[in-house]
């Protein structure tokens, strides 16, 4: 059953006030009746989480709806890309957010072990119960207990296109990986830089192989690479990125070239498509409609995407999300976990574009067109087709610290995709260096 604003609402006041966080007297209004109390009057409640630019600007507004309802004052913070560094030193020195965002569920396990993060209250756990899939639960869970709360889900087997670039070039979305090779190479010649990479955002390029391996290697081999079961040198990873290096390895293709896609970062490089039209094509999740929104273009129309194409015999599904964590023991942080986890929360920022919901509650009338309602779906009935983004599930030090692990690693392919081998072997030495913490 859909959650009831109201019954949101009340649970969260209720659950709020039983925890001491009622307000003062109220006086009465006008008509007699006394006003809605503010259960977190007076409480100061520090989130942080990676957004920045258009996409905090969409989170703030569902805070700013939490603070109308509750009372509270919450501020924000920034990690920036590397979460992890921005927490850790933070977490040892006894002085970390209220609540925090993880990008990673390897973080969730990671901070789980350091004994850093608080159990989840019996009112936040309901809201869970009620509103996402045991898939979604699980990823928030470490050690058979319950931590997080996914805010925030990401489709990332998508390439969006500027559909007047591909028009001029008199070329098609691609379905296969050789297709988009070739369209790559009919745009190039109508004077158009088929791609705009993110290089010096390193989780970009892990998407991007991630979606090239699932379909070649198949989904076995995925969840294997991704335990590290098998390893970086094994001749599966060698074909994904041969495959890649078809894209990387022609200066033509890229933007700026290696050097150029290198320093551009990420939303950046969905910019230079949309708002400077200087490339046709961006390889990333849904959340590039913020920004070609905010670049003036409409989401169906100029701003167009395909399914990630076929590289092998999978059609690739690749998911992310970002998992929200109390890691410190108050009733704000409790309150907010609720109210993030519930169904009014969810709608709130589902208005905005570039947010799709893990919240099965959430309805699809809330999301700003008909594009972003049918990804919103895939999302709600993950099941066996899909995976989970590789690296986020990975040990942190691989799979999420900027400048390191896989991240680097895979900055040095583009910067060297010829050297096939060597970036293997590098791959594995930083995966097995991280398994044995």
């Amino acid at each position: 059953m859909r959650v009831k604003t109201t019954a949101v609402v009340a649970g969260l006041m209720l659950a709020a006030a039983a925890c001491g966080g009622q307000s003062g007297d109220t006086k009465p209004s006008a008509s007699g009746s006394a006003p809605a109390a503010k259960p977190l009057a007076g409480t100061t409640i520090e989130i942080a989480a990676k957004w920045t630019g258009e996409e905090q600007k969409s989170f703030q507004k569902v805070l700013d709806a939490f603070q109308e309802k509750s009372g509270a004052k919450v501020t924000y913070a920034s990690t920036g890309e590397d979460t992890g560094a921005y927490l850790g030193p933070r977490i040892q020195g006894g002085n970390p957010p209220d609540v925090a965002v993880l990008p990673q569920p390897g973080l969730v396990q990671q901070y789980a072990d350091q004994n850093a993060l608080k159990p989840l209250s019996s009112e936040v756990q309901a809201q869970i119960d009620q509103n996402y899939t045991p898939y979604w639960k699980s990823l928030g869970s470490a050690n058979g207990q319950v931590y997080g709360v996914l805010v925030k889900a990401a489709h990332k087997s998508l390439i969006w296109y500027r559909a007047p670039a591909f028009d001029d070039a008199g070329t098609q979305p691609a379905t296969t990986w050789d297709e988009l090779i070739k369209s790559a190479q009919t745009v190039a010649d109508s004077g158009t830089t088929p791609f705009a990479l993110c290089g010096a955002s390193g989780w970009t390029l892990t998407d991007l192989f991630e979606n090239v391996y699932l379909s070649t290697a198949g989904p076995d081999n995925y969840d294997k690479l991704s335990k590290h079961e098998i390893p970086w040198t094994d001749p599966s990873v060698t074909t994904a990125l041969e495959k890649i290096g078809q894209i990387f390895g022609k200066k033509e293709y890229i933007l700026g070239g290696s050097s150029g896609a290198l320093q551009t970062d990420f939303p950046t490089c969905a910019t230079q498509v949309y708002g400077q039209k200087k490339a046709a094509m961006v390889i990333e999740a849904d959340f590039v409609a913020t920004t070609a929104v905010q670049s003036g273009a409409k989401v169906g129309e100029d701003a167009k995407i395909m399914p990630f194409p076929k590289a092998g015999d999978t059609a690739p599904v690749v998911l992310g999300g970002d998992i929200a964590v109390a890691l410190k023991e108050s009733k704000g942080a409790m309150a907010l976990l609720e109210y993030l986890a519930s169904a009014e929360g969810g709608s709130v920022w589902a208005k905005n574009p570039g947010y799709l919901s893990p919240n099965r509650n959430v309805s699809p009338d809330n999301y700003p067109d008909p594009l972003t309602k049918q990804l919103a779906q895939t999302i709600i009935s993950a099941g066996e087709a899909v995976r989970y983004d590789m690296s986020d599930l990975a040990p942190s030090a691989f799979g999420g610290t900027d400048g390191k692990g896989e991240w680097k690693d895979l900055q040095d392919f583009l910067r060297n995709p010829k050297d096939v081998k060597g970036t293997q072997d590098k791959l594995e030495a930083d995966a097995a260096k991280a398994w044995k913490k």
